[in-house]
């Protein structure tokens, strides 16, 4: 396991690099927030973006998107990836919290695991913006690079949540998912990893091995 000051120093340079915060989804209420979260499964953030404005001033209201014609919701979001199933989803979703959760959306993982379209990575990924709840959320890129630098040794999403809650520090955990998915993009790609640009490179067990072996 990476020893504490080793994790520090790159903790650091994460924040240095990508700061701290994060753009959040446009919405006004939990609600829409959560159904903004789980329309960005499998599609980008400014695709979802750019079909917010006009979908929450149709349905402003958690009571409305409950009771949503089907295909003129599914015309809304059709620029997005299974905009079919999400329609489906976001529809249920929000009759769920209108009959079971008197329209609030719950703040813990059981409960809002039950609602439909809601997985662990959705709801981890709600609870910590919507409520500030220090959860880690492991998407592809958080999976990827968190195996590279050698905080975790598992490629199932649960098993390397439950790894890096042991690495990092609580009060990363929320942003660590942020950092990751910027230094994906940027640097650390899936296919062409620009090691020879990365900043973590000193650290990352992925490179040295790569060295050892030249």
């Amino acid at each position: 396991m990476m020893k504490k000051l080793q994790v520090k120093k790159i903790l650091d340079k994460l924040d240095e690099l990508y700061g701290v915060d994060k753009d959040g989804f446009l919405h006004r209420e939990p609600w829409q927030l959560l159904l903004a979260i789980m329309m960005s499964a499998q599609s980008t953030d400014a695709q979802v973006d750019l079909v917010l404005p006009a979908l929450y001033d149709k349905y402003q209201k958690v009571e409305e998107m409950a009771e949503a014609d089907i295909e003129e919701l599914e015309g809304m979001i059709k620029t997005i990836g299974l905009y079919h199933s999400k329609a489906k989803n976001m529809k249920k979703c929000c009759q769920q919290l209108v009959a079971e959760y008197n329209g609030q959306v719950p703040d813990n993982r059981e409960d809002l695991m039950k609602l439909a379209g809601v997985g662990r990575k959705t709801a981890n990924l709600f609870m910590s913006d919507a409520y500030g709840v220090p959860e880690i959320t492991v998407d592809t890129h958080v999976n990827r690079i968190s195996n590279k630098l050698g905080w975790a040794h598992h490629s199932d999403p649960l098993k390397v949540e439950l790894e890096l809650q042991e690495v990092l520090p609580e009060d990363h955990w929320i942003r660590i998912n942020i950092q990751l998915i910027r230094h994906g993009r940027a640097v650390c790609k899936a296919r062409k990893p620009m090691c020879g640009d990365c900043a973590l490179s000193n650290w990352c067990e992925f490179q040295l091995a790569a060295v050892k072996e030249v």
